[in-house]
């Protein structure tokens, strides 16, 4: 008697383990959707912008520095910041494009 009531409680918790982590899987899927992937495709677009980076562009630096593209080496930009002022830069270092 106590048997058959014992094997029939253990089916139900079997698939029970199953169904708790249903939740934890969908919370997942929300944090991958709303903050992961917007997240990597922003650094996909701002990546795109510094490899894309000419003479006479104007930008804004990480620091908050605003300046003209003199030249652009391999992974160095010069900005021109002030009338006989030059300063060098690492290309990740600009931050943005301003019109």
């Amino acid at each position: 008697m106590f048997g058959a009531a014992y094997a029939q409680g253990q089916g139900a918790t079997g698939s029970g383990g199953w169904l708790s982590l249903v939740p934890i899987l969908l919370m997942i899927l929300i944090f991958y959707f709303l903050l992961i992937r917007p997240q990597q495709k922003k650094e996909k677009q701002r990546q795109a912008m510094i490899n894309n980076l000419q003479k006479g562009d104007k930008v804004l630096t990480a620091g908050g520095m605003h300046g003209v593209i003199v030249a652009v080496k391999d992974d160095v930009v010069t900005l021109k910041v002030a009338s006989n002022t030059n300063i060098d830069f690492i290309r990740s270092s600009i931050q943005a494009k301003v019109s």
